[in-house]
């Protein structure tokens, strides 16, 4: 029987307060029963298990950043939505580290397909890649490239990482000058008959 007032969604928003506050790594059953007075086993009405609470605040945390971000896009095209994207992205990395570090964990394609949060976030993320004129293979890899630069200034911005004595944002912005100048002169994918 499950206990009054629990629910799958409750307990995925304790969750992502849990992982802001501790941790994702610390973002156990054990530790969310305790937030709620309860015995680890009254969790088992509302999810599956412990990779079923991860999956489902992966989800809850990709859905919160994409909303960031199309709403930061909005009315935006070129550099300027570059920006916006990659300021939101940061914002979000730099202010819910625990709901950030579950946006990264690997998610069975199945579940991301049937995901509205992930097909808008893939709608988002394509959009605004499109207006510097890129097209499928060059797409992916300018998604790759984007994703990979964010995170890694991020995972470093957020371990103290930079020591060097310039501004940290100084140089994320001339990074999204770089990004820019890389989508607007992005080498296309020759034909294998070239």
């Amino acid at each position: 029987m499950a206990r009054a007032g629990l629910t799958a969604d409750r307990l995925v928003a304790a969750a992502a307060e849990l992982a802001d506050e501790a941790g994702f790594e610390n973002v156990t059953l054990s530790a969310l029963a305790r937030r709620f007075g309860v015995k680890d086993a009254s969790l088992y009405s509302h999810v599956r298990n412990l990779q079923d609470l991860r999956t489902r605040l992966a989800l809850f945390a990709g859905a919160e950043l994409v909303d960031r971000i199309a709403a930061a896009v909005a009315g935006r095209a070129g550099k300027e939505a570059l920006a916006a994207f990659a300021g939101a992205y940061r914002e979000y990395a730099l202010e819910r580290p625990g709901r950030y570090a579950a946006t990264q964990i690997r998610i069975d394609q199945d579940l991301v397909a049937g995901s509205p949060a992930m097909r808008r976030t893939a709608e988002v993320t394509y959009g605004m890649l499109r207006a510097y004129g890129l097209e499928e293979p060059d797409l992916t890899d300018a998604v790759r490239l984007l994703r990979s630069t964010f995170h890694g200034y991020c995972a470093l911005e957020s371990a103290g990482g930079f020591g060097a004595a310039r501004d940290v944002r100084a140089s994320w912005d001339r990074a999204i000058d770089a990004l820019h100048v890389a989508l607007a002169h992005w080498p296309r994918e020759r034909d294998s008959r070239d």
